[in-house]
């Protein structure tokens, strides 16, 4: 498959590079600076801008899916994702390109009493601004007509886990879960490959 992911520079983005790679998809990775990324040897690197139509529907032609894992901490986040979600789907659109998976966060997944974790007591809060733009995000992929799947992991991610090939898909997110990028990028090209979550999104923990 022709796979395009957005984001591609960040931790999440480069495993699921990797691991469309090792998959033997052919990739774009869109970044802001391609000059900065060496790293992405195995993809063709673009630079694009994941809040700007023009910018994705470019980057998109002529591939098969979207994974997302676009993030810019110099914009308020309600103003990024809500961007970046509306320009993902009228580019992609226009591109011809149904399936987008996104890189989620699980504070705004539901926890074990079914409200949002970033909602329940003790849960920490000082980046809620942060959580309500993913939040913001997410409401308007549920607006698009695009084959979507919000994929988060449970808790967070285990920044230095090893990929151990497996993972499991969670009804409710847990604060004490953790995943490494690599198993979580074996999660999203599955979604990829072969879809099993539509127009949904889902937690995503160790296994």
């Amino acid at each position: 498959m022709n796979i395009v992911v957005f984001g591609a520079g960040g931790r999440a983005g480069r495993q699921a590079v990797a691991e469309a790679h090792r998959r033997g998809h052919q990739v774009t990775a869109l970044v802001r600076d391609p000059a900065g990324h060496d790293d992405l040897a195995d993809a063709r690197v673009v630079a694009g801008d994941v809040t700007d139509g023009v910018s994705i529907e470019h980057a998109a032609a002529g591939h098969d899916a979207a994974i997302s894992a676009a993030v810019d901490l110099s914009v308020p986040p309600q103003d990024f994702f809500t961007a970046s979600s509306r320009a993902l789907t009228a580019g992609l659109a226009k591109a011809g390109v149904r399936r987008l998976v996104v890189v989620g966060l699980a504070s705004i997944m539901p926890g074990a009493s079914g409200a949002p974790l970033m909602d329940e007591p003790g849960y920490p809060n000082e980046y809620r601004s942060f959580y309500l733009g993913h939040a913001a995000g997410l409401e308007e992929l549920r607006t698009c007509e695009l084959d979507w799947a919000y994929m988060a992991p449970a808790g967070d991610f285990d920044h230095d886990g090893a990929r151990t090939g497996y993972y499991r898909v969670a009804h409710h997110g847990d604060p004490a879960s953790r995943i490494s990028y690599a198993d979580f990028a074996i999660a999203l090209l599955d979604q990829i490959e072969a879809p099993r979550h539509h127009r949904a999104a889902v937690s995503v923990r160790e296994a």
